[in-house]
């Protein structure tokens, strides 16, 4: 019980510090931008059909890989308790350079330059 209280405590503090570190921190102080409409930069009054740069799609593809690997990666703590722990570091090995060539490539490819 000790430690479940423990556990509830500390997430409580923890929760409320950072929330009151973030209303400490931030600015308030509205501008015509932040009172837009759309605060992304386009201009909301101009046409809706804009061309989309296909980078975007591709940090998108990114996020979803590495978020991905997360997934395959969370396991692994629980993997050490099996017969065989070193199949598992293999595999985690194999997945995480796998990931990092193919990251290597893209950026050697130039294809996380945002100027062309």
């Amino acid at each position: 019980m000790n430690m479940i209280m423990f556990m509830l405590i500390s997430t409580l503090l923890l929760s409320t510090a950072l929330t009151l570190l973030n209303l400490w921190l931030t600015e308030i102080t509205p501008n015509s931008e932040k009172l837009s409409p759309y605060e992304c930069g386009f201009d909301p009054l101009g046409s809706a059909r804009l061309p989309f740069s296909i980078r975007f799609f591709l940090v998108a593809i990114l996020f979803l890989l590495f978020d991905l690997e997360i997934a395959l990666l969370l396991p692994l703590p629980w993997a050490t308790q099996l017969n065989h722990p070193t199949t598992t570091l293999t595999l985690t090995s194999s997945i995480l350079l796998l990931l990092t060539l193919g990251l290597i490539y893209e950026w050697a490819q130039g294809g996380l330059e945002w100027a062309e």
